[in-house]
This record gives C-alpha cells, sequence and structure tokens, in this order.
C-alpha cells in the first residue's frame, strides 16, 4: 500500500512538473510577442535589451533551478529543469557582461 501511495504521490509531482514547464514557456511566449520578436526561440536566443528582459531571464534561470533542485527527488523533473535554467542563465550572463548593448544602435559606432 505504501509504495502504491509513493508511486502516485511522484506521477502526480512529475504531472506537476510538467505543468509548470508549459505554463513557463506559454509566458514567455506571451512576453516574445510583446517584445516583437518573430518566435519564442528568437527570443530565448537573444540576449537581454531591456531591464525587464533582464528581470525575466533571472526569473527563467531561477524557476529552472528550482525544478532542477526538485529533480534530486525525482530525476525526471532535473531534466525538465534544465531547459528553463540553460536559457535562463545563459541570458543572465550576457547581460552581466553587456552583450545586449550590441545591438544598441548607439554603441555600433564605438
Amino acid at each position: 500500500m505504501l509504495n502504491l501511495l509513493v508511486i502516485a504521490g511522484a506521477a502526480v509531482l512529475v504531472v506537476l512538473a510538467v505543468l509548470a514547464v508549459v505554463l513557463i514557456f506559454r509566458s514567455l511566449l506571451l512576453r516574445a510577442r510583446e517584445s516583437g520578436y518573430p518566435s519564442l526561440t528568437a527570443y530565448l536566443r537573444a540576449a537581454p535589451r531591456t531591464d525587464g528582459e533582464k528581470r525575466d531571464a533571472a526569473d527563467l534561470a531561477l524557476k529552472g533551478l528550482v525544478l532542477c533542485l526538485l529533480g534530486l527527488l525525482l530525476p525526471p523533473l532535473l531534466l525538465l529543469g534544465l531547459i528553463p535554467f540553460f536559457y535562463g542563465a545563459r541570458k543572465v550572463v550576457w547581460a552581466s557582461m553587456g552583450l545586449g548593448l550590441a545591438d544598441d544602435p548607439d554603441q555600433r559606432d564605438r
């Protein structure tokens, strides 16, 4: 009986994690459209240009990190958490390096 309860709990956690990832990427798709990007992949690949995009990148990295930490309990969650963590952390690192400034028209001549 206890084994069945543990398996059911693990299945519920996996389903909730998949739902969380879908909701994360749905909200990212809305932000990408509001920012004028043609697709979600273009938004995820671009260096953050505004403070709002930098906050979104940090938020995405932290959400991915939380899913990865939950993945210590259930390994499938680790795989789901790696995707938002990778894109969010990459955008945060790019912003900290100042790579978003290269897309700024005022900075091209320097």
